[in-house]
């Protein structure tokens, strides 16, 4: 006679899913870093070969984010969908205002694009990010 364990049951937290924090937390460093860089030079013209590279390839990842989450199945979307908004809100809110300080005290041009585009990749990510960690957690 064998005596066979019970079938585990698959819980929301033991669920393997796609690195979609690590690769999104990649993405908000590299905008980081090309904001503060830039932000770095001001009021004088930054340089920009730079922050737009690090633009780029924080927007890959962000986008490589976004393609990993698309293809999860059992998730905790209403729950992802809920924290997300709000905290979007939010972070778009706090991007706006720094956007603002940045055309009072005189950015324009193609500086001035490129550090909007940090922001959008900040404000993004990081309710990404939080929305990912809670609907990990939850059934769907």
């Amino acid at each position: 006679m064998t005596a066979q364990a019970p079938p585990a049951e698959t819980t929301p937290a033991s669920r393997v899913l796609p690195p979609v924090v690590e690769v999104t937390v990649g993405a908000i460093a590299l905008a980081i870093v090309g904001g503060i860089y830039m932000a770095g030079y001001f009021p004088r013209r930054p340089p920009l070969g730079v922050p737009i590279g690090l633009l780029v390839v924080g927007a890959a990842l962000l986008g490589v984010g976004f393609g990993m989450l698309s293809r999860v199945e059992d998730f905790g979307w209403r729950t992802f969908r809920l924290v997300g908004k709000w905290t979007l809100a939010a972070y778009v809110l706090q991007a706006g205002m720094i956007g603002y300080a940045f055309v009072h005290n005189g950015a324009s041009g193609a500086p001035l694009v490129v550090i909007i585009l940090l922001l959008v990749i900040f404000a993004v990510g990081v309710p990404l990010i939080i929305s990912f960690t809670v609907g990990r957690y939850q059934a769907e």
